[in-house]
């Protein structure tokens, strides 16, 4: 696992300045770290690792730091520095605190930027797209609309996707831009505001070795672009000798010990000076990690020709001791106890766009990506007119029989059910949508409160299309009532059900974030309220526990059912099938074949179910809020009652004893 730190030649006192008068420094204090099911954790003195980033001489000069590459063997690998840093974690806990400046304060929106290791992008826009909606999203509104277009504009070009800026990103079933440039357009979105830190997962994950040096030295060269003076840090597997190159500073690390901390130059040399060399034509960056590698607990070589081989752990003890011994690691303390004496002042947090603004290009952003992806209502709206023609003809002018009370009460369960429950079809957009979401919010690009709003409004239009064109179809054919109020109401119930049953596949989303367990839990959920809706077992018969109390009065398929019964056959006569003939009033089979509760009027039905519209969307909210906020009180509640596998150390100073400790659970 490699972490690299990246700062720029002439990284000097102006951005320091930023972050206070004086010389600056982020500091990271654990008392203890839990964390459970990870395979392997490690440690590092994150005293040491930031004294590169923020040198000093001795007249307290703010000296330009130099790029660092940081390698770590087994043990601490970026998913460490991630969590601890307040970005992963979610079962983990942790104990502590993080210092900026000397000051306790989180990591938050403007002070930072992770960019995470998967590439979660909306597929269906275009390179310029995906940057100017997050320009409107994350940008001030200090700023002109002219204005976060030229700056999206501009990290476009800074990240040399100019090019591709119309092209859509693509996805399944859609060509689209390469790896590379999607990588670059996740960079491109989270460097927007100029953070102070920027923390990238891989970015050269799944890219060839051409690919993986580009997309490197566009980060590297970043500050000498738009002269915005940042830090970098980016974990890196298996970096190539080109990319080595691009940095000035190397810290090795292997199961929490600071193996090398010094120029990556001198890298080699160290080593060959502890019998350690490398073979020539050989990557040094291969080298070194194979040597400090203990998975395979393999033997380590002493010199070229391999005559001699000494455990890989005594091998590593012996590099640590000699770092520890080396006038590299005494600078570095020199420098560390420095840098804690300076100004405790905190940084600035940046500010994001109105809540208004967010709402707005949210819903813009979301019109944008419902219209273009198939999958999300053009495909479901095809499967709806597919039904309706089938329900419409299977039922096809019912007439005013006895018989016909049952084919209509069918007929009427059957659109609201089937339909509704088609709406699982859309479930895999919804979890896409999520992971976006997930990835925006871990860097504070808006609030949930604009995502719930946004997704909410931007669906109108698509769900009144879907409701409209299959329920005229399915509503005349078969003959019902063909009054317009009738109609409206038919088209108004259909809407509220499909509105309604997305805001229940958004919380299933949110709650099981995979396609197919989420789709099987949504028909589960469905299936479960349409059997205690009242149709299958008329309300007197079903069964009091669970089924009448309380899952009559919480399935939406009743006032469903309800509604559409009343709205069809109030006001409608049908034949009896007594021998003297006669009719049956519409009133006396909702009372007595249906059990419906005629005491309130149709449109109360109706209000109720866009009742619990709202309420569902509200739930959804609350969902996404209450697990950020007792998430991690549960998994500390938890893993304060579980004993630790085993114990790493973290953060460890090589010349103090470590007090820090990770428990994996």
């Amino acid at each position: 696992m490699w972490i690299t730190v990246l700062r720029s030649s002439y990284m000097h006192a102006r951005f320091v300045s930023q972050l206070s008068k004086q010389n600056s420094i982020l500091s990271l204090t654990l008392d203890e770290f839990y964390c459970k099911n990870v395979k392997s954790l490690g440690s590092m003195n994150m005293d040491e690792f930031l004294s590169s980033i923020w040198n000093s001489d001795d007249n307290n000069q703010v000296n330009p730091p130099l790029p660092t590459l940081d390698e770590a063997a087994k043990g601490f690998n970026y998913y460490t520095l991630s969590t601890i840093l307040g970005r992963l974690g979610s079962n983990t806990r942790q104990t502590g605190e993080i210092l900026i400046n000397g000051r306790k304060q989180a990591l938050a929106y403007g002070t930072s930027a992770y960019v995470t290791q998967d590439d979660t992008l909306l597929t269906t826009l275009t390179v310029g797209e995906a940057v100017h909606y997050s320009a409107q999203l994350q940008l001030p509104d200090t700023m002109s609309k002219e204005e976060k277009k030229e700056r999206a504009d501009f990290t476009i070009r800074e990240m040399g996707l100019q090019d591709a800026i119309n092209t859509r990103i693509g996805g399944w079933g859609v060509k689209g831009i390469s790896g590379g440039q999607k990588r670059r357009v996740s960079i491109c979105i989270e460097i927007l505001t100029r953070p102070g830190l920027l923390f990238l997962d891989e970015p050269t994950s799944g890219l060839d070795s051409a690919a993986s040096y580009y997309v490197m030295k566009r980060i590297a060269t970043l500050d000498k672009k738009d002269d915005v003076h940042r830090t970098v840090i980016a974990s890196i597997h298996q970096p190539s000798s080109e990319v080595f190159q691009l940095f000035d500073n190397l810290c090795l690390l292997s199961s929490g010990r600071t193996v090398y901390f010094g120029p990556a130059s001198a890298a080699k040399e160290f080593f060959a000076s502890n019998d350690f060399p490398c073979p020539p034509l050989m990557n040094p960056s291969d080298h070194l990690l194979k040597t400090i590698n203990k998975d395979f607990d393999q033997d380590t070589e002493l010199n070229l020709q391999g005559t001699e081989t000494i455990p890989t752990e005594e091998a590593i003890r012996i590099l640590v001791n000699s770092y520890k011994s080396s006038e590299m690691n005494q600078e570095v303390q020199k420098q560390v106890a420095v840098l804690t004496e300076k100004s405790t002042s905190s940084t600035n947090k940046r500010r994001h766009a109105g809540f208004l603004n967010q709402c707005f290009a949210l819903t813009k952003r979301s019109c944008v990506n419902m219209y273009r992806d198939l999958g999300y209502y053009w495909f479901r709206l095809a499967i709806y007119i597919a039904l309706a023609i089938s329900l419409a003809t299977i039922f096809c002018d019912l007439g005013s029989s006895y018989r016909s009370i049952q084919e209509r009460g069918s007929f009427l369960m059957f659109v609201s059910s089937f339909m509704t429950f088609m709406t699982i079809g859309g479930f895999p957009s919804f979890v896409e949508d999520m992971k976006v979401f997930e990835r925006e919010r871990l860097n504070g690009h808006y609030s949930v409160t604009a995502f719930v709003i946004g997704n909410t409004f931007s669906s109108i239009p698509y769900l009144l299309l879907v409701s409209i064109i299959p329920g005229v179809i399915a509503y005349f054919l078969p003959g019902l009532q063909k009054d317009f109020e009738h109609f409206v109401y038919f088209i108004c119930v259909l809407f509220a059900c499909l509105m309604l049953v997305e805001g229940l596949m958004m919380i299933v989303a949110s709650i099981v974030p995979n396609f197919l367990t989420g789709i099987i839990t949504g028909a589960g959920i469905q299936g479960i309220m349409i059997l205690g809706a009242g149709f299958f077992r008329l309300p007197n018969d079903l069964p009091k526990p669970f089924w009448k109390y309380p899952m009559f009065y919480i399935a939406f398929h009743r006032y469903v059912y309800q509604g559409m019964f009343k709205n069809e056959f109030e006001g409608l006569r049908f034949a009896t099938n007594n021998v003297g003939g006669g009719y049956i009033s519409g009133e006396e089979i909702l009372r007595d074949v249906w059990q419906v509760n005629t005491s309130y009027s149709k449109w109360v039905d109706l209000g109720i179910v866009l009742g619990m519209i709202i309420v569902y969307r509200v739930l959804f909210l609350i969902n996404i809020k209450t697990t950020e906020k007792l998430k991690p009180i549960i998994v500390s509640f938890m893993s304060s009652w579980s004993s630790p596998k085993r114990t790493i150390l973290i953060m460890q100073n090589p010349n103090a004893t470590p007090l820090q400790e990770v428990k994996v659970i």
